[in-house]
């Protein structure tokens, strides 16, 4: 009964709210311009459904005059054309890129695209179109043991993350940022491919981000923070189908004949999400919220409430037994991810801090959870602050975040010291929580832990800056084969970036370049090294991207 009257409830407040109207998708450019503008004007908390940019609609050229179309109550729009280069040389490297994928040579994307509006009614046709070379590069090798090969295809079968996405030049066309939808106050219903971003993380999310490209699905859902008496609220319930890569997980085919256990998955599966956030209208500057998801094959019957909406289930795994066994996701293959998020922001020091925490497990019941909070969770946090210069026109901005994917210390005494079973995005029947072979949230693969940390001047759009990242490459997979002390130590990349931004009237410009280097590359151990003296192999290699913006007539 309690799960009806929160579907009843949740239903009931999307015929409740006033019109808005959003043109355009998440691009890296401008959603960090808006977050910066909102925290420098002491707006109201962004919208934590972030891929939605909101444009006056005279910033975007009119179809309706062009053509002299003259339908009353119907006004259609040209949307930006988009388009990101990007050059890796030696190694994949980058992600947060939708429909583009890890790629070594060139890679272009490009999308544009029209929006409609008719009373209620919007529709968005907006495709992506992406080129990539392609290029084989150094993958996984023929110098490690048996047993560790074996490790390897035990993580690889929880994930669908090959290392090369097609045995030649990739193309492909997608619907992309497409919707058909319509409007009820702050509200909207209808169906989708666009990339979703929940939460409020600005290079990961635990949840959703535009790393994966975007996936069909039916949805109900805020389109900006909706008012009520005790403060603002966000909300998006969704059902949509993810499909695999379809690809075997290394490069070499030899080791895949010999070491993959399972065959190729059908590729389909069913897809339920909830995402629900409160901001306190006495607390203005603080947001909470949550997200739940649930993804099962799709050939697995789906014949009751709970099969078609599993996130309104109880949490307590116990619920669930019987005879010893929880039918209903060890059997089915159910995985589920639940998060807790928040953000709060002073104002006055230009400065806001956010977390993410998540689990991937149900706990057998709350004692559980309160006793040992720690397994199969993730957990991602941040900051970014303005600092002004008196003296000049910029802006210093610092932001930083740090994403920790890697299992805790509990799965020694967990799992009787085999290292560990999934990392966060993973699982045994469901084969991780990704679409088309990238990961839904997390971009940096398989049990990859990421620290970042930018600095810059900021005016505007334009952006001059440093980055330094460090990345820790599927930490589930090093401890596992090397539970104990080895001459093969962490792959760990290391890199400097160099970041420029800048307007050119109707076009903006943002542009970085990488230099990544890779310590102890894929483990591998250098041709020198020896068990007294062990050396491992490094890589060094450079990535290169410009992103543009570009206004069909001039942007105001």
């Amino acid at each position: 009964m309690i799960r009806y009257l929160i579907l009843s409830f949740f239903l009931f407040l999307v015929f409740t709210k006033a019109f808005s109207q959003s043109l355009f998708r998440d691009f890296s450019v401008l959603s960090e311009y808006a977050r910066r503008m909102s925290l420098e004007s002491d707006d109201s908390i962004p919208s934590s459904i972030r891929p939605e940019i909101f444009l006056e609609t005279d910033s975007l050229i009119s179809i309706n005059e062009l053509t002299n179309l003259e339908i009353e109550g119907l006004d259609t729009r040209a949307l930006p054309l988009y388009a990101i280069s990007r050059i890796n040389t030696r190694r994949p490297y980058g992600w947060g890129d939708m429909l583009m994928i890890p790629n070594v040579g060139f890679q272009q994307y490009i999308s544009t695209g029209v929006f409609a509006k008719w009373k209620f009614l919007n529709f968005q046709f907006q495709p992506e179109i992406v080129w990539a070379q392609n290029a084989r590069y150094e993958g996984l090798e023929n110098d490690l043991s048996r047993i560790n090969y074996i490790d390897r295809y035990y993580v690889w079968s929880r994930g669908d993350y090959p290392e090369r996405y097609a045995n030649k030049t990739y193309a492909k066309i997608w619907w992309g940022q497409s919707k058909l939808t319509a409007s009820f106050g702050a509200f909207e219903a209808g169906i989708s491919t666009q990339n979703i971003w929940w939460g409020p993380g600005q290079f990961n999310s635990l949840s959703f981000s535009n790393n994966a490209p975007g996936f069909p699905h039916l949805t109900i859902n805020t389109t900006k923070p909706a008012k009520t008496f005790l403060g603002n609220i966000e909300t998006q319930l969704l059902i949509g189908q993810l499909f695999s890569s379809r690809q075997s997980p290394a490069q070499r085919d030899s080791l895949n004949q010999i070491y993959e256990s399972r065959p190729l998955p059908d590729g389909n599966r069913y897809l339920n999400a909830l995402m629900f956030t409160y901001q306190p209208k006495w607390v203005p500057n603080l947001r909470l919220g949550f997200a739940r998801t649930f993804q099962v094959y799709d050939s697995l019957p789906r014949t009751s409430f709970s099969d078609w909406l599993p996130v309104f289930e109880a949490f307590q795994k116990e619920r669930f037994f019987e005879d010893g066994n929880t039918v209903d996701f060890d059997g089915n293959g159910r995985d589920q991810q639940v998060i807790i998020f928040g953000d709060f922001r002073f104002p006055k020091s230009q400065l806001e801090l956010y977390f993410e925490y998540g689990k991937r497990d149900h706990a057998l019941n709350w004692r559980e959870f309160i006793l040992n909070p720690d397994h199969s969770r993730a957990f991602l946090f941040g900051f970014l602050k303005l600092f002004e210069v008196p003296t000049l026109d910029y802006k210093i901005q610092l932001r930083a975040e740090i994403t920790h994917q890697q299992e805790s210390i509990n799965r020694i005494v967990r799992y009787s010291g085999l290292g560990g079973r999934n990392s966060w995005h993973e699982h045994a029947q469901a084969r991780g929580f990704t679409n088309f072979g990238q990961g839904l949230g997390v971009g940096t693969g398989q049990g990859a832990n990421v620290q970042t940390i930018e600095a810059a001047l900021v005016d505007g759009f334009g952006k001059m800056g440093v980055l330094l990242e460090r990345v820790e490459r599927d930490q589930g997979f090093f401890y596992r084969a090397f539970p104990t002390p080895d001459e093969r130590k962490p792959w760990v990349d290391l890199s400097l970036g160099f970041l420029y931004d800048k307007q050119f009237k109707n076009l903006l410009l943002s542009s970085k370049l990488q230099i990544i280097h890779a310590r102890n590359y894929q483990w591998q151990l250098d041709p020198a090294s020896t068990p007294d003296f062990p050396k491992g192999k490094n890589l060094t290699s450079v990535m290169g991207q410009v992103s543009a913006v570009y206004f069909w007539n001039k942007n105001k």
